[in-house]
């Protein structure tokens, strides 16, 4: 017996919602607001899909997500000894929602691809045992000179030997 595929609640235009999309644009992804939570996920699977330090999702409730466009193009990768599904745009590659075993009725997207605000700070670190010692922590930085738009952290001076 299969399961019947539920079908999202319709959204109320009045409501308040936030609108993500890929990068190409060929997939957007509405949820209602405020989204249930927001994290900072430090993992390695979540590194490696992303391609980053660390991936930054927001939460929410499946019956609250909606694909507004694009679902043809939304590829599915299982990772089934992690009891993971991750979802991205056959298009361009982007990551779009993830999803864990153990929390079935949640669906997690990538706050990055939202262009308004979520209702949520991400206040929170999952794996942080995982954080990487190249990851940037908020160091000083100053513009690199000769390149604009570009900033570093100058190294540690020396102290002279007296």
């Amino acid at each position: 017996m299969t399961k019947a595929k539920r079908t999202p609640k319709p959204r109320d235009p009045s409501a308040p919602h936030a609108l993500a999309h890929c990068l190409c644009g060929g997939v957007e992804i509405e949820i209602d607001v405020p989204a249930f939570w927001a994290w900072h996920d430090h993992s390695p699977g979540s590194r490696r899909a992303h391609g980053a330090a660390y991936a930054t999702y927001v939460g929410c409730y499946k019956s609250r997500c909606r694909v507004m466009k694009g679902e043809k193009l939304i590829a599915r990768f299982d990772d089934a000894e992690a009891g993971r599904v991750r979802r991205f745009c056959l298009r361009c590659g982007t990551p779009l929602m993830y999803e864990r075993s153990h929390s079935p009725r949640m669906i997690n997207i990538p706050r990055a691809l939202f262009t308004t605000r979520t209702g949520r700070e991400p206040l929170y670190h999952v794996a942080i045992e995982e954080l990487q010692d190249w990851t940037y922590l908020g160091e000083r930085l100053v513009p690199l000179k000769g390149y604009p738009g570009v900033v570093w952290r100058r190294p540690n001076k020396r102290k002279r030997a007296l």
